[in-house]
């Protein structure tokens, strides 16, 4: 059998079949439209630093703001999520690879020409309705640019469909013999429900997708108002995926801090039953609360009533997963690397974003900062707060598997601080802005809320500086860091029980579990543990 380490570097430009490699090509390619995205959102916070329209006209700010959200939320979140539970999901279970492997292999070459199509209509017509294109906008400004824009969804939703399928029939029908349900991984858990999710609710946004179209360009009368259409019937087609995705976004980063905090506070998961079960529930739920988004669309009063509640009580699931987390870190043995501390910042900031979450459930809240910057402030904190901190843990904590080598800690806090402090500057005051009453989506405002504009420049320009140390930490970790041991963290679960990187099909012969995935601290440890831990990419003694 072939070892990782024999594997060449041009399997990563080529269609393979290797459920690792397509994880790290739906990472890095993540990586990549995470960088387009950022640079977007840095040249409208630096237009939105001065209340006038003096670096890009307000046109051009509309077709900024459309790309910004959808390469966020579509090219970045979800791949990389798909990165992660390609990669993790076979080693985890004891599987070889994926239950369809040329499927995924489809699955993930459909992203890339996603990402192409909607960053070329930039440069012909960009779509400027937003990245929820409702109608009537979306049929009268950017003919070109939107029909691009749909393209572009109904591609990479495809590919996210596809990757739904292959995770599901993984995950239940390729487990080693002696895995069952209660003995996976919690990020099984998360991509379980992730999956269903997907399957559930991407077709609607489809079929919403594809009716717009026959509105743009075929001249039916779906969602045009002039034609008799209701446009009110495309936003709920359209949110009733675009919640969900919430979920579908953050899910699988839900699976993988349980299994950082836990390694890293070297104690067993508090209330594992709790969390499985919550992440299922939250499955659930995440379908009957897309109305809270149309409180003021004319939505009926007792309608109101019933997206409100499900709402609030979507937050019991949610707080279950944080209150386990936290209670897991509770008088630990707690490793401050650079995984735990991004696994600890997504705590505190999906918390401040949840907290204003609840809050804007509630109706009369909801209609009062309704598309103003405390809407943009609360789902930047759920979902930057959740995907970009989520992520960079997960590569931090994984990246020794993935790559044969260990990252530079000292590098990996640096890049946490600047995040952290970046974040917060950018997004806090626009609680604040909200709150005055700032509209969203806009290039022009009131002149008194310059001060606080101008701290979220800063706070952004802060992290896109971030990025910087974290690049170059990859990239020479990648080629020269210290080589990293089977079992750097000492884990025991069993994608740390093979070679770092894996062999080709991942295990010599088929695992067989010896341990829960969380046993820490009760008296036995994997015969595979190594003698030492490392700190700042340096090995040093365990204690």
């Amino acid at each position: 059998m072939l070892l990782g380490n024999e594997r060449k570097w041009t399997d990563y430009f080529t269609f393979s079949t290797d459920h690792k490699v397509i994880g790290i090509q739906y990472l890095v390619t993540a990586f990549f439209f995470y960088l387009v995205g950022g640079s977007l959102a840095t040249v409208m916070r630096t237009e939105l630093a001065t209340p006038a329209p003096d670096i890009v006209t307000p046109d051009v700010y509309n077709g900024l703001l459309t790309l910004h959200g959808t390469v966020m939320l579509f090219l970045w979140i979800v791949p990389a999520g798909a990165g992660l539970a390609n990669y993790l999901i076979p080693l985890m279970i004891g599987a070889r690879d994926m239950a369809f492997p040329r499927l995924n292999a489809i699955a993930f070459w459909l992203i890339p020409p996603s990402g192409l199509l909607l960053i070329s209509s930039f440069f012909f017509e960009p779509p400027q309705a937003g990245w929820t294109s409702y109608p009537p906008l979306s049929l009268t400004t950017g003919m070109l640019g939107e029909g691009i824009w749909i393209m572009s969804l109904l591609v990479g939703g495809t590919a996210s469909i596809l990757g739904g399928i292959n995770f599901l029939v993984t995950i239940l029908k390729m487990r080693v013999p002696s895995m069952t349900l209660t003995d996976m991984p919690l990020f099984c858990w998360a991509m379980i429900a992730t999956s269903l999710l997907i399957l559930i609710s991407t077709p609607v946004l489809a079929g919403a997708l594809i009716l717009l179209s026959f509105d743009l360009f075929a001249g039916t009368a779906f969602f045009n108002p002039t034609g008799g259409g209701n446009p009110v019937v495309y936003q709920h087609m359209f949110w009733f995926y675009s919640h969900p995705a919430v979920y579908i976004f953050v899910l699988p980063l839900f699976g993988a801090i349980s299994e950082v905090v836990s390694v890293h506070a070297r104690k067993p998961i508090f209330g594992y039953r709790a969390i499985a079960y919550s992440s299922i529930v939250i499955s659930f739920l995440g379908l009957i609360v897309w109305a809270h988004h149309m409180f003021t669309s004319g939505t009926p009063p007792w309608l109101r009533m019933f997206f409100m509640i499900t709402t609030m009580v979507i937050a019991v699931p949610t707080g279950i997963k944080v209150f386990g987390w936290v209670a897991t870190l509770w008088r630990g043995k707690i490793a401050f690397t650079s995984a735990m501390l991004f696994a600890m910042g997504f705590i505190a900031l999906f918390l401040i974003g949840g907290i204003s979450g609840v809050m804007l459930a509630a109706v009369p809240f909801d209609i009062h900062v309704h598309d103003t910057y405390f809407v943009v402030a609360h789902f930047h904190y759920v979902l930057f707060g959740a995907s970009v901190f989520g992520v960079f843990m997960a590569v931090y904590h994984w990246f020794p598997k993935m790559t044969g080598h260990m990252m530079n800690e000292f590098w990996g806090k640096v890049h946490f601080a600047l995040t952290f402090v970046g974040m917060n500057l950018t997004f806090m005051p626009m609680h604040e802005l909200g709150l005055m009453g700032m509209n969203r989506r806009i290039a022009l405002y009131d002149p008194q809320f310059t001060d606080l504009n101008v701290l979220a420049t800063i706070g952004s320009y802060i992290m896109a500086v971030s990025t910087i140390p974290f690049l170059i930490n990859a990239a020479w970790s990648w080629r020269y860091g210290p080589k990293a041991p089977a079992n750097p963290w000492r884990a025991l679960t069993l994608e740390w029980q093979t070679l770092s990187p894996p062999a080709i099909e991942n295990f010599e012969e088929l695992p067989v579990l010896k341990t829960g995935p969380y046993d820490y601290g009760l008296g036995y440890i994997a015969e595979e543990d190594p003698p030492e831990l490392y700190e700042h990419g340096v090995p040093v003694p365990a204690t």
